[in-house]
């Protein structure tokens, strides 16, 4: 029984070894509390509970981490941008901090392979890239402290990702600037919605965009927002010269 004991003891000592030598490399320091990472990469599928009943998995710490990435980020783009006022900030603060952007900040640190679940990573969605990576940025938060969380999301967001110039002329959403480009010029638009199956027995959805009752733009996807979007990407490139007008 103690050679059992004891066998356990050290696999799980070596597990936690390699857990601490992985989140430094990513963290670029050493952890002081390995609890607050552990629950960064706990999903709540492992139904987990601390001592007082509270879930353990990294849902609380996304908040967290989503709150201090946008002030770090608030904060960089205020100094950065002297002359930008209250909505160009918000609007670059949106790009820089958008779901599709934090996925690919998840990714290229691959933090999926760390994730305790009882659920194949094959079935998340996109998105556990982006809530992974502000999860992190939670944990370190909680582990270190405001400094150490804002030294890296400065080197793992704004040092090789920020750049002002290629920002601005980023779109993030056509639907939105659509819809605002409408509205500004008075034109009339309509998303029509309908379900297209087709063959491949999946289910897709179709969209007709209609701008002034004609019909401007078609596109099909595995969601309706993404249809939406779609369509409207199509739709902003036949009236780009009209769109980007000054």
């Amino acid at each position: 029984m103690r050679i059992i004991k004891k066998i356990f003891s050290n696999s799980r000592s070596n597990e936690d070894g390699i857990f601490f030598d992985e989140v430094s490399k990513i963290l670029g320091f050493k952890p002081l509390n390995m609890i607050h990472y552990r629950k960064a990469f706990t999903h709540r599928s492992m139904n987990k509970s601390d001592d007082e009943g509270n879930p353990m998995n990294y849902e609380r710490l996304e908040f967290l981490g989503d709150a201090m990435l946008g002030s770090v980020i608030a904060a960089h783009l205020f100094n950065k941008v002297p002359t930008g006022d209250e909505g160009y900030l918000t609007k670059m603060r949106s790009k820089i901090v958008s779901r599709e952007h934090l996925n690919e900040l998840g990714k290229d640190l691959n933090l999926i392979r760390h994730v305790e679940s009882k659920v194949s990573t094959q079935h998340f969605g996109e998105n556990i890239h982006g809530n992974l990576f502000e999860a992190l940025i939670g944990a370190i938060y909680l582990d270190r402290g405001f400094t150490y969380c804002e030294k890296f999301i400065h080197k793992k967001v704004i040092v090789p990702y920020v750049d002002i110039a290629k920002l601005e002329g980023k779109v993030i959403s056509y639907k939105s600037l659509l819809i605002e480009w409408c509205q500004k010029e008075k034109h009339t638009f309509q998303y029509d919605v309908f379900e297209d199956n087709g063959n491949e027995g999946i289910k897709y959805f179709g969209v007709k965009l209609k701008i002034d009752n004609k019909i401007i733009a078609k596109a099909r996807a595995t969601s309706k927002k993404k249809a939406e979007e779609k369509a409207s990407q199509r739709a902003y490139f036949a009236f780009q010269e009209k769109i980007n007008k000054k």
